[in-house]
């Protein structure tokens, strides 16, 4: 644990994969082909912390989802990639963009199509529900599940590794 708070450490941007992590990997489509995902509440918040911290936030996703894009816009994402065959070069073009390191760069995955950047970045996270090959690269492994608070567990360690939870408590509790 004390090497994924030294990572969490210099992280300045936080990635997020979609399907496994910000929902339970399900897929709802619809008679009429249309796509529908469940998105937990508290996950986005945690989202919103580490935009309020100063950290860069973006999604690569793999499959391409209108919900994803209105789950995006709302939780007020820097930047959203939609079907990413090759998420380690998109990975290379977003750390060029904003003038960061890969170390600088957090990552959050449950899939082998995350392997890329998980073994480049410099904080690599994933869901209990990840096959082995991916727990495998994981410097820390949520232990609550994808689609149900994952993603918000994460976001709160980054923010007590950098000492900024205190500050993004503050709001609420004044």
């Amino acid at each position: 644990m004390q090497d994924a708070f030294e990572r969490a450490r210099r992280i300045q941007l936080v990635i997020f994969d979609v399907d496994g992590v910000l929902t339970d990997g399900r897929i709802f489509i619809t008679d009429a082909g249309d796509e529908m995902k469940a998105f937990h509440a508290r996950d986005g918040h945690g989202m919103k912390l580490l935009k309020h911290a100063g950290l860069h936030t973006a999604i690569i996703s793999g499959r391409n989802a209108r919900c994803v894009e209105v789950r995006a816009q709302a939780l007020d994402i820097g930047t959203l990639y939609q079907g990413v065959d090759d998420k380690g070069a998109v990975f290379e073009e977003l750390l060029a963009r904003l003038g960061l390191q890969a170390e600088q760069a957090a990552y959050i995955g449950d899939d082998i199509i995350d392997l890329p950047v998980m073994r480049r970045c410099g904080f690599a996270a994933c869901v209990p529900e990840a096959p082995e090959a991916v727990r495998a690269h994981a410097h820390y492994i949520c232990k609550l599940s994808g689609g149900h608070g994952a993603v918000r567990e994460w976001c709160e360690m980054i923010l007590h590794a950098q000492g900024k939870f205190d500050a993004a408590m503050a709001r609420y509790l004044s």
